[in-house]
């Protein structure tokens, strides 16, 4: 009976050390989810409709910063303040999350999902076909995408949240591309890849269906990152006024904050707040990007638990 009870604390002591319980990995899920619950859940107990221009009041400070003789008195009803266009902040936070997000996860999937085709095909057939996207990759990770993304941007003459994924994806598949091309250069000489060539399976089902899922941690890592850095070009070139001006996005709040010269009038919360909005979100995303890879690295598994 000893040796049972002992032999079932280990198993659940095993079970306690899986992989999927890493602490950085469910620490950025909460945070990630935590931003997309504001968002998504967000609108049942606040009225989005206040994001809207000229719904209240204009210039109110939050109820933390009290009382001050260059603005009107805070209001309970305006928890987190207004602006000068006369939108509250918390509802703008809630509406402008979401599309942020939106932009992201779209540039992401776009770029991920090329990289992948891409990079199995590099990888997994080689010759000319593999100096060709190995070149065109590492030749467009050269050029200054944030220069070329401007540039593109102000060519383009409405500019909403689709097109605005598309443009970021231009230059968001090089990376997975790579990432993808190297594990797959490294996974082909393996033994059940080569049986299944022997068994005459064709380059398909060897790709999608022996390598692929072997690659889920990375892919997963890939795409995470992505988004981290879509929503931070989509922030950069909204700041500069380059975004969709009818949808409210978090990075456009910023440059409506700017062009108002929030930052001289001490109207800390009209940019204080996105940008605190972004942050967690580049935090929760940078964990589960780091959670991720330590679960599809075994040395980085081994150097934790050593």
């Amino acid at each position: 009976m000893a040796t049972d009870s002992k032999g079932s604390v280990q198993k659940k002591l095993g079970t306690m050390r899986s992989p999927l319980l890493n602490a950085k990995l469910i620490a950025g899920l909460l945070f990630a989810g935590c931003v997309a619950a504001a968002g998504l859940i967000g609108p049942l107990f606040w009225n989005a409709n206040l994001s809207r221009v000229a719904s209240s009041p204009p210039n109110l400070p939050p109820l933390l910063a009290g009382a001050s003789p260059d603005f009107p008195a805070p209001s309970v009803d305006h928890p987190l303040g207004t602006e000068s266009n006369g939108r509250d902040m918390l509802a703008l936070l809630i509406a402008a999350t979401p599309n942020s997000l939106r932009v992201g996860l779209l540039a992401a999937a776009l770029g991920v999902g090329l990289g992948i085709l891409l990079g199995f095909t590099a990888g997994f057939v080689g010759g000319w076909v593999d100096n060709v996207i190995r070149v065109l990759s590492d030749s467009i990770m050269t050029i200054p995408s944030l220069a070329v993304l401007i540039v593109v941007s102000a060519y383009v003459r409405q500019v909403n949240l689709e097109n605005m994924a598309l443009i970021l994806a231009l230059f968001a598949w090089p990376g997975p591309t790579r990432l993808i091309r190297a594990q797959v250069l490294s996974m082909r000489e393996r033994g059940y890849v080569r049986m299944a060539v022997l068994s005459c399976a064709s380059p398909f089902d060897i790709m999608f269906k022996e390598l692929m899922p072997n690659l889920l941690p990375y892919l997963a890592a890939s795409f995470t990152g992505g988004v981290s850095g879509s929503i931070l070009a989509a922030a950069g070139l909204e700041s500069l006024g380059l975004g969709p001006t009818r949808v409210p996005t978090l990075g456009m709040t910023i440059f409506y904050a700017i062009r108002a010269s929030a930052i001289i009038r001490g109207m800390w919360w009209w940019w204080g707040f996105p940008i605190l909005m972004l942050v967690l979100i580049f935090v929760g995303l940078f964990l589960i990007t780091i959670g991720l890879d330590e679960i599809a690295n075994p040395r980085l598994r081994k150097a934790k638990t050593a």
